[in-house]
């Protein structure tokens, strides 16, 4: 995986109305690892959670966006049950109209575009507890405290990754799976009430099965959580924090990061701010955040070539709700940060 140090992806989310605008943006910036657009502003059905409703037992999506209906609940449930025990991947797909970038991305692949400069496909689905956590049941309690639908929406996302590898498989690439799981960001305030175990059984059920169709599983998170329940899961090998406005607190957890890196693992570093992007940035004060986020580990333990040898960077965050223009103007400077960091580092 040394070829892949100091390569560029992206989060997920761009501003675009198109898919081709937006895989025409990630073809030119970040060729190396490129990924599928998520484009919310062209379509409810695009948003981080509606996205992946579709066949999920007793979730609906009306003109307001997602909803709860539970009129029909113990009969939704057999058929999910049915579906997911027979591995039914088709019925877990993501149609057309919820993931045009998915769709263009593969046809783009299949007619060659950028296909000789790939290193990494980068592949993503929004994790179960973020999910979970953002849509409410008939009682208006998220569903992620529900322990049966909670378990059908771990399940359902579960398929939906494994079909999601299963359609990419063929271009003979490397896949990364990345879970996306801001709500995880909240971990361990009152306002989350999950305890760590939840969390490291929830995300190791989740990813069963995918190994044999990802080369690397990834888990982004772009607030402050507890980063060794991610270090502490085996199968996970690329870890997507914040590091423009959390790396103090990432690096923290140096001796997680230290054990880690040590078995193979990569760390994301989401260099180039999202939320608070101004325009004003420069390549100048990206190094010298990130050179200075790696001395701080170096100084804790860790070796300066490995965190080196196993870094690639990203936008902090998605860019959905950015203008397409600002948005270049974050894929522009994060292409200009890799080719400094894959000569100099």
């Amino acid at each position: 995986m040394n070829n892949l140090k100091g390569l560029a992806t992206g989060i997920g989310s761009l501003p675009h109305q198109d898919a081709d605008s937006a895989l025409s943006l990630i073809f030119k910036y970040i060729p190396g690892i490129p990924f599928w657009p998520q484009l919310p502003k062209r379509d409810l059905r695009e948003g981080m959670i509606s996205q992946f409703s579709e066949k999920i037992p007793c979730l609906k999506i009306g003109p307001s966006g997602l909803f709860f209906d539970a009129s029909k609940q113990e009969e939704e449930l057999e058929r999910f049950y049915e579906k997911a025990i027979a591995c039914d991947l088709d019925y877990f797909k993501i149609s057309r109209e919820y993931a045009s970038g998915l769709y263009r991305f593969h046809e783009m692949l299949t007619g060659g575009t950028g296909i000789a400069g790939i290193e990494l496909l980068k592949l993503q689905i929004t994790g179960p507890f973020t999910f979970a956590g953002a849509v409410n049941d008939e009682s208006g309690t998220a569903i992620l405290h529900n322990k049966v639908l909670f378990q059908a929406v771990l399940k359902s996302l579960n398929m939906k990754a494994l079909w999601q590898a299963n359609m990419f498989k063929g271009f003979g690439k490397r896949i990364a799976m990345f879970i996306d799981e801001p709500y995880l960001g909240c971990f361990g305030s009152a306002y989350t009430p999950l305890n760590r175990e939840e969390v490291v059984c929830g995300l190791t059920d989740f990813i069963e099965g995918l190994k044999p169709l990802c080369a690397m599983l990834g888990v982004h998170c772009c607030g402050n959580t507890d980063w060794s329940i991610f270090t502490e899961i085996k199968d996970i090998d690329i870890i997507s924090f914040d590091a423009f406005d959390y790396m103090e607190k990432f690096v923290l957890y140096a001796e997680d990061i230290k054990v880690f890196l040590e078995r193979g693992g990569i760390i994301c570093w989401g260099i180039v701010p999202a939320q608070g992007f101004t325009g004003e940035e420069d390549l100048g004060l990206l190094i010298r955040k990130l050179r200075l986020g790696i001395e701080v580990l170096v100084k804790k333990g860790i070796s300066e070539e490995l965190l080196k040898e196993k870094l690639i960077i990203s936008p902090a965050c998605g860019l959905g709700t950015f203008a397409a223009q600002k948005a270049e103007k974050v894929f522009r400077l994060l292409s200009e940060t890799s080719q400094f960091i894959r000569k100099n580092f």
